[in-house]
Formats: C-alpha cells, sequence, structure tokens
C-alpha cells in the first residue's frame, strides 16, 4: 500500500520540478537569447521558461524546508528579475503555515490540479498487431514534433506555432523519452515519458485527429509503462485538472489521486 504522505510528495514534485528544469535547459540550447534558467532554493526548483511559459513557476515549495520569507525573497527575486508573474505550485503536504504565509504576503489561489499516481507494473497481454509504439531516434524529432503539434492544435489551431516549439524543445530535453505510436506503420500519436529517481513523469500525448479512437492512446501508455517497469521505476504520475477527461482516463488505467495541489500568485510584492 502506498500513501499519500510528505515522503510521496517530495517524490513526485521533485520529479517534477527537475523535468520542468530540464525542459528550460534544452529551451536554452535551442534559443539562446530565451533566458530560460532556474534555481534551487531551500528544495524548492523556481524555472523560468518564458515570461507566457506555463512552466514558469516554482516546484516542492514548502515540501524539503519549511517555507521562510527569506527564502520566498530569492524565489521572488527570480521571478521578478525576469519580469514574470510569481507562481508557485503548491503540494498541501507543505503545511498550513507555508499557505498562511502565501496570504500574508498577498499571494492569491489561480488553480488547482490533481496529481495522481500508481504502482508501475508490466504490462499484460499483447499490443495489438497492426500498432506499433517505439522510442523515436534524434533523426525522427521533426516528425514527432508535427504529429504531437496537430494532435493538440486540433482544438486549438491558434496554438500551432507555440506547439511546435513546444514539441521541439520537449524532443531535445534530457531525461525524456519521446514515444511514437504507428497504425499499420502510420505516425498517428506521440507521448513523452521523463525518468527520475524511480519516478515515471507521464507527459501529454495527443493523437492527430484522423486516427483517433483506433486504440493509439492506450498502446501508448502500456508501451510507456513497459519501459519505466524494464528502468526500474516503482511509481508513476500524472497530473490532470480535477474532474477532466484526463483525469477520468488515468483512473481508468489504475492512477488514483495522491493529493489536490493550488498554483498561488504574487498579487503585489509585500516588500
Amino acid at each position: 500500500m502506498r500513501f499519500s504522505d510528505l515522503a510521496l510528495s517530495r517524490r513526485l514534485e521533485r520529479a517534477e520540478g527537475r523535468a520542468c528544469a530540464q525542459y528550460a535547459d534544452a529551451r536554452r540550447r535551442l534559443f539562446p537569447d530565451s533566458g530560460a534558467e532556474w534555481i534551487e532554493c531551500a528544495g524548492a526548483y523556481a524555472v523560468f521558461d518564458g515570461i507566457d511559459s506555463p512552466i514558469t513557476q516554482s516546484f516542492g515549495l514548502g515540501l524539503f524546508q519549511e517555507l521562510s520569507p527569506a527564502s520566498l525573497d530569492v524565489i521572488e527575486d527570480f521571478f521578478v528579475d525576469r519580469r514574470a508573474l510569481v507562481l508557485h505550485e503548491v503540494s498541501p503536504l507543505a503545511g498550513v503555515a507555508a499557505l498562511d504565509l502565501l496570504c500574508s504576503r498577498n499571494y492569491r489561489p489561480i488553480e488547482i490540479s490533481n496529481v495522481l499516481c500508481r504502482h508501475v507494473e508490466q504490462p499484460t497481454g499483447e499490443p495489438q498487431s497492426h500498432i506499433r509504439v517505439r522510442v523515436i531516434g534524434p533523426e525522427e524529432a521533426q516528425l514527432w514534433t508535427n504529429i504531437s503539434a496537430r494532435g493538440w492544435a486540433h482544438e486549438h489551431p491558434e496554438l500551432l506555432d507555440f506547439l511546435l516549439q513546444l514539441g521541439a524543445i520537449s524532443s531535445a530535453r534530457e531525461q525524456s523519452l519521446c514515444f511514437l505510436a504507428e497504425l499499420d506503420d502510420k505516425p498517428g500519436a506521440a507521448g513523452v515519458l521523463c525518468l527520475d529517481q524511480g519516478v515515471a513523469l507521464f507527459g501529454g500525448s495527443a493523437t492527430v485527429p484522423e486516427l483517433r479512437r483506433r486504440g493509439l492512446q492506450t498502446a501508448l501508455l502500456h508501451e510507456r509503462m513497459r519501459y519505466a517497469f524494464d528502468h526500474g521505476c516503482d511509481l508513476a504520475m500524472m497530473v490532470a485538472e480535477p474532474g477532466s477527461d484526463s483525469q477520468r482516463n488515468a483512473e481508468r488505467k489504475g492512477f488514483r489521486i495522491a493529493y489536490t495541489r493550488t498554483k498561488w500568485r504574487l498579487c503585489s510584492p509585500a516588500r
């Protein structure tokens, strides 16, 4: 039995924080003028990936050391100096004192998300013969990026350019594996897996519109789970909006909600 406690939250938040820090590193390698960078302060990761990036925020605040005004000063300055909003993704295991300190410094909650996890097990059963899932090679990065962007952009065509850039960075990130699912040798779905000290972080996956509901998403999940098992991971995690289709799909695959966290935004500097 796996309990939802401080030790579990530390593992999950550290895995996501490192993955986002590696994403910022990849952006800086591909786009040296982006200013992307990160720091670690009091055990938390503060990541700047651009002013409008959803990755620009902190992870693990108050989990590894008691949250203090001094550590908040350092992290706030990191974001303010880069003209970015000050945002923190905070686990409830950080405790009431941490939340009280945020409130006293003019923070307000702006978003909630569910962190889900499950034990990593070797998938049973054989994949459908007409579906193949594999880790891409470096020469296939553009193909993977195009499939991923097409899948996500179907509902949000205005984000296509952003999604193409996001895919290119994801395929260049260290400790990140890009999986491609093919139906009868036709590429149709893309997904990401990040490994960190036994934790397998399942990133968002997408299927091109014309090949949806053909089993590609299930095959992607199974193959990523198999890869995590073969590489010594014991814990798989996902993050989803509460009550969303993503959450329901994850729960159908054995994931369970470990805790609900809150994103806090600094409305005006207290100093």
